[in-house]
């Protein structure tokens, strides 16, 4: 993303070590901000390169006598940009597709995990809420997961260095239910497979904290239009000679409710993550996370008193 000049001066949003790289982490103890290679795990948060070499100094004869002897390897700054937990959602959902491949247990797998939003009926008893994620690792074929995979990479790569990973987690399984309980409002009792929900999210979040840091977000916009309205142009052109737009809306096979419900779901996190940086807003942030995701799951009693 190409930056404004607003957002180039403001230093909280780079590492203090590395000023061209953007973040959205702080330490810990001096509340600086660090990139991926600049900051330690630790029980609490992240710590600087800095204050790790405090740390260490400040050490007793017998701490560092115990360091040396038990720990596998000196502890110093992580250095590796490689964005984990989106390689490891990616390695799950590859799993499953594989695990799915297997002959006999593809419609097992999917008949286990896809959403539906009958399975969220106290009428019907078939009360199964694991569907409201799971959905986000079965998909309907190779390229269908292919796709969403590649997007989840390309996407991975900018936000979870940003938000770490644990708030990059919270943000893909938030925006999976979003996606889900669009899907139960706005299309209740059709079958969805895939991660689209999910995907849009980091959309939305992107779009969101983009603006806030002042980027320019013009592309990122342009990339969420296109992804979002290519099914209703599919359907126009089929609607040309069937006449029925929701017939051949419905026959795309691309659920854009899931998309709209991540997409939206995506953009509130992002808010949430832009507003409680600092490290005296945990709580809040934590506490509003919560709220959102008792929301969406308070929504899903629109479908069982409306539409059954």
């Amino acid at each position: 993303m190409s930056t404004t000049e607003e957002f180039r001066r403001n230093s909280d949003n780079f590492c203090y070590r590395h000023p061209d790289r953007q973040s959205f982490v702080l330490c810990q103890r001096c509340m600086r901000t660090v990139c991926s290679e600049c900051r330690t795990p630790a029980a609490v948060g992240v710590i600087c390169p800095e204050c790790m070499a405090r740390q260490a100094a400040a050490q007793t004869p017998a701490q560092k006598k115990a360091q040396r002897r038990w720990a596998s390897r000196p502890l110093v700054a992580v250095s590796s940009d490689r964005p984990k937990m989106t390689l490891g959602i990616i390695a799950v959902t590859g799993l499953a597709y594989i695990v799915g491949l297997i002959p006999g247990a593809g419609g097992i797998l999917t008949s286990a995990l896809a959403f539906n939003s009958v399975f969220l009926l106290p009428q019907t008893g078939l009360i199964e809420p694991w569907r409201l994620f799971t959905v986000a690792l079965v998909h309907s074929g190779f390229f269908h997961v292919a796709l969403n995979m590649l997007a989840l990479w390309f996407m991975g790569r900018s936000l979870e260095p940003m938000l770490g990973r644990a708030r990059f987690l919270v943000l893909y399984l938030l925006g999976a239910l979003g996606g889900s309980v669009a899907v139960a409002l706005l299309a209740p009792g059709v079958w969805t497979v895939g991660a689209s929900g999910a995907i849009f999210a980091l959309f939305g979040a992107l779009l969101v904290i983009g603006r806030h840091i002042g980027a320019d977000i013009r592309v990122i916009g342009i990339l969420i239009a296109i992804n979002f309205f290519w099914p209703f142009v599919i359907a126009g052109i089929g609607a040309i000679g069937s006449g029925n737009f929701a017939a051949s809306l419905a026959n795309v096979g691309i659920s854009w409710q899931a998309h709209l419900g991540g997409l939206l779901t995506g953009a509130l996190v992002g808010l949430i993550y832009a507003r409680t940086r600092a490290a005296s807003q945990k709580g809040l942030q934590i506490g509003l996370l919560i709220a959102l995701g008792v929301v969406l799951v308070a929504l899903l009693a629109i479908p069982a008193v409306v539409y059954y």
